[in-house]
């Protein structure tokens, strides 16, 4: 490789590894840091839209994803009793032949991901956290929790909604914000009857059911609260049939089959955006650092992903590292704010039970938008 600029991506996640994966084919010297010293993955599934498979396609995982995850275009809209009220369209003319909608496990992600990573022979550091970072002209002096220190040509800040980095670059950086809902995610098999992205409206809250593998499939429930409710472990499962009664159909059957071994995670849905800029000198912040956003629109991910896409085509585009990321701004903040504004608003929606088509109509006009290019 002929460009030896050297990058430190700081997060080893989904924005994290797909930065990293775009700068080295880009012709960087990689170094990836992760806290977790066993480089682990938490959560369940996720839903993946029409333009994040095509980003993955760019990436060079499609296929992988396709292989182990689960495709299907469209979303089926249904009353709170089951019954079938309309379809969306997901597809957009920008995919061609993607498909619009999917989903997949997280730890099968990550795998994917971290595989085609290592492929390319970074370097790679668990266990590790970024003590310090001191800009030096058109270096960024770095130093590590272990004591060493070394100068980069360019610092990725991939650490997440609570990132550690956004503190050290902007002395007045925002801070995540609870959003009013908890997010209930409730993993098991595949229904016979659940085909694509289902969405159950009209109810006391907004569910939804979503294939990631063809065996298996996770429910979303937003519950509506003004602050965030922290429930016992193990009286989850009774809490989350309370929550379903008065649901038909399908989501019927899985309130009664809840037990006290079901998999369930319920979390408060956060947001936060990192201003106009995400750049201070050479360090730039990505994914959920800069512009977490709630899972209305399932592309949290997704942007995470185009983000270290567009960082490493900048940075083989110009050899000044300051264009570049000044070129990554350009092209990433309006998208990436757009799915930040239309979560929220599609959630405050939600929270108002406000009418199916009503919600459904952003869900339309956004995810329009960003099937067109990045």
């Amino acid at each position: 490789m002929g460009d030896r600029r050297k990058a430190l991506v700081i997060g080893g996640g989904i924005a994290g590894m797909a930065a990293a994966i775009s700068l080295r084919e880009a012709g960087l010297d990689v170094h990836l840091c992760d806290q977790d010293p066993h480089w682990r993955v938490y959560g369940a599934g996720i839903t993946i839209t029409g333009p994040t498979l095509r980003a993955m396609r760019r990436l060079g995982i499609l296929e992988a994803v396709l292989e182990r995850g689960y495709a299907a275009d469209g979303i089926d809209i249904c009353s709170a009793e089951g019954k079938p009220l309309f379809q969306l369209d997901t597809r957009g003319e920008a995919l061609g032949a993607i498909p619009s909608a999917g989903g997949i496990l997280r730890p099968v992600l990550h795998g994917i991901m971290s595989e085609r990573l290592l492929a390319l022979s970074p370097e790679i550091r668990l266990g590790v956290t970024v003590e310090e970072i001191d800009w030096q002209g058109d270096l960024a002096q770095v130093r590590f929790s272990k004591g060493e220190s070394t100068a980069y040509d360019l610092v990725v800040g991939a650490d997440g909604i609570y990132s550690r980095t956004r503190q050290q670059m902007f002395a007045e950086a925002p801070v995540p914000r609870y959003a009013g809902q908890m997010c209930w995610r409730l993993m098991m098999a595949r229904h016979p009857e659940i085909r694509r992205r289902t969405f159950f409206l009209g109810g006391p809250a907004k569910v939804g059911l979503n294939p990631v593998a063809p065996d298996q499939m996770y429910m979303f429930y937003l519950e509506a609260q003004p602050e965030p409710v922290w429930r016992e472990e193990a009286n989850q499962h009774q809490v989350l049939r309370e929550l379903l009664h008065g649901y038909g159909g399908v989501l019927k059957e899985i309130a009664q089959g809840l037990t006290a071994g079901s998999n369930i995670i319920c979390r408060p849905l956060e947001t936060v955006l990192a201003g106009e800029s995400w750049v201070r000198a050479n360090t730039v912040l990505i994914g959920d650092a800069a512009h977490a956003t709630t899972p209305q629109l399932a592309s949290g991910a997704g942007m995470g992903i185009e983000d270290g896409l567009v960082l490493g085509e900048e940075m083989a585009r110009n050899m000044y590292v300051p264009t570049a990321l000044q070129s990554f701004m350009r092209r990433r903040y309006d998208r990436c704010k757009l799915v930040v504004d239309s979560s929220l608003e599609i959630s405050r929606l939600e929270r108002e039970r406000a009418a199916p088509q009503a919600q459904t109509a952003i869900v339309e006009k956004a995810l329009a938008a960003l099937s067109e290019e990045f």
